[in-house]
């Protein structure tokens, strides 16, 4: 049934409306507080593209249609063009523009956006019923967003325990030169945790020190994920040690930024808690140490990609890879097992039915001899 009467907002109007409504969901659980800030930012681009002075009511299907296109040009802010492309790893015709995942990220939003508009008495219709636009056919995965291949990802971890690395810089590397401002320790904590274990970028930002504790031996890490639920998850040794080397630095940048009682784990040299967006930054410095053969860049959600893909891969069990990566349902690590090149190769050459007593694949059987 339509509204009797519509309130005539603005399209910024409703927006802050929406928006307050969304990260009070966060409150009572029913929205992790990243997901919510996607949903903000979605809404803030819509509110631009589509103009704020507005009257939501008097947007039509064309007029969605409009902002959709709008978004599906507009740059990709997330990265600089060129950025992290070494190893002949060239953008391609169009990757400057959003991708199709974000893409029908930004859908979404906007349909949730304007069916709670509907049921509030802010629109007579929803005008997303009468959108044409849709998200480009997904063609495969953008190269920041796909897994690394096992050459790829080794040269990173590589990078990540070498205090050098594998290659230098060609030119000197911007930022801080002071010694106190160094963050190579942590650096190389953050791309092992990211790279073995897999965790979303705000479960890493928000981990403290006391989430980590020791059990028979074995570190583990308290990993809080979405919907308030919590998972234990063991840390390999070579990420155990290189979190033990971090604590020393990490105590040191805290008492000289005068913040000896900060929780967080990862903490910029200024001894602030670190934000999302500079985990990006950290990735960056440390793929400029590896070998330029082995680079290519990546998004933390496709080194997620790839602790997945690389865990499967080795015949690691579903239900433990489900449990590293913080799912609650079994079917959710189809969207993160990405090919591997020449995986189906590897298989074929080692056919279970195909294999002797021993494991190994027999060599082909001699020909009898023919009839004289």
């Amino acid at each position: 049934m339509l509204p009797a009467e519509v309130n005539r907002l603005t399209v910024e109007e409703a927006a802050d409306r929406y928006v307050e409504l969304v990260r009070a969901k966060t409150l009572t659980g029913g929205l992790s507080p990243g997901t919510a800030e996607v949903y903000a930012r979605d809404v803030a681009t819509f509110v631009r593209l589509a103009g704020p002075g507005r009257v939501l009511d008097d947007l039509t299907g064309e007029d969605v249609d409009a902002v959709l296109l709008a978004f599906a040009r507009k740059p990709d802010e997330r990265r600089k063009p060129g950025a992290g492309n070494a190893g002949g790893n060239g953008r391609r015709p169009g990757e400057g523009t959003q991708s199709a995942a974000s893409q029908a990220r930004f859908r979404r939003s906007l349909s949730t956006l304007f069916k709670h508009a509907a049921s509030a008495g802010w629109v007579h219709l929803n005008p997303m019923t009468a959108s044409s636009v849709t998200a480009r056919e997904r063609g495969g995965l953008r190269p920041e967003r796909r897994a690394l291949t096992k050459e790829q990802a080794e040269g990173l971890i590589r990078a990540a325990r070498s205090p050098a690395g594998d290659a230098e810089p060609a030119a000197p590397e911007p930022g801080p030169g002071r010694r106190d401002q160094r963050t190579e320790v942590r650096d190389a904590l953050v791309v092992l945790l990211l790279t073995t274990l897999g965790p979303r970028v705000s479960e890493l930002v928000r981990a403290n020190v006391e989430d980590f504790y020791t059990n028979d031996g074995m570190r583990y890490w308290r990993i809080f994920g979405k919907g308030g639920r919590t998972r234990d998850v063991p840390l390999p040794r070579d990420v155990a040690a290189a979190f033990d080397a971090y604590l020393p630095v990490r105590a040191g940048v805290a008492r000289k930024a005068g913040e000896p009682e900060e929780k967080a784990l990862l903490l910029s040299w200024r001894g602030r808690r670190l934000a999302r967006g500079d985990v990006q930054g950290v990735i960056d410095r440390m793929q400029r140490r590896v070998e330029p053969g082995r680079r290519r860049a990546v998004t933390p959600h496709g080194l997620r990609h790839t602790t997945a893909t690389h865990l499967l891969a080795d015949g690691t069990d579903m239900d433990a890879v489900r449990r590293v990566l913080g799912h609650s349902d079994l079917s959710t690590l189809g969207r993160y097992r990405d090919e591997l090149p020449g995986e189906l190769e590897v298989a074929m050459r080692s056919h279970p039915l195909l294999r002797g007593e021993d494991g190994a694949t027999p060599l082909p059987a001699e020909r009898p001899p023919a009839a004289e």
